[in-house]
């Protein structure tokens, strides 16, 4: 049996679980998040906690098992939590800026750069350098933020760019900095 897989996951007070047509829906304070089942996949909901169990022993049903459970707890952490994830921006002159349903960043490049910020995602900006992507969905926030970093990651000569808060950019030593050999 998985060790994932056979933990029982526990429904906070104001959660709503339930499952129709192999389809999981579950429902919050913050939102409400649906994830279609596996049929090699069944639940037991009862009150106030649910069980994940798979059809057979298989290679597959195994890892299933593990990812669904997880699946499922994220869900949860979702709706009554949320996930957040900050970007720093770097780079002289480089800021950033929320304008209705568009982030729109300077990054140096001879234009500016505009990125459409999809719906159930909330992005601020507290200072021009820095990026907060809010998001009940934790697959969701987690490629909106990718998909931003990827439009300038940072380099590895003077750092610039967009990284996630608490990146570590192992920094390259530049061409003057390189010892001379011989004469």
């Amino acid at each position: 049996m998985s060790r994932i897989g056979k933990k029982l996951i526990v429904v906070p007070k104001g959660v709503k679980v339930e499952v129709k047509d192999n389809v999981i829906l579950v429902e919050g304070a913050k939102g409400k998040l649906d994830l279609v089942l596996s049929p090699r996949i069944n639940l037991e909901i009862t009150e106030g906690q649910v069980k994940v169990t798979r059809v057979a022993d298989t290679k597959m049903d195994k890892s299933l098992h593990g990812l669904y459970r997880a699946l499922i707890v994220n869900m949860i952490k979702g709706v009554t939590e949320g996930y957040v994830k900050e970007l720093e921006i770097i780079g002289v002159g480089f800021k950033a800026a929320v304008q209705g349903d568009a982030l729109n960043m300077s990054l140096g490049f001879s234009h500016p750069v505009n990125f459409t910020i999809p719906s159930g995602i909330k992005i601020e900006t507290p200072k021009p350098t820095q990026l907060v992507i809010r998001g009940i969905d934790k697959q969701l926030v987690g490629k909106i933020a990718t998909e931003i970093r990827a439009i300038c990651p940072p380099e590895p000569y003077k750092g610039k760019g967009i990284r996630f808060v608490g990146e570590y950019v192992k920094k390259k030593v530049g061409k003057a900095q390189a010892t001379s050999g011989g004469k």
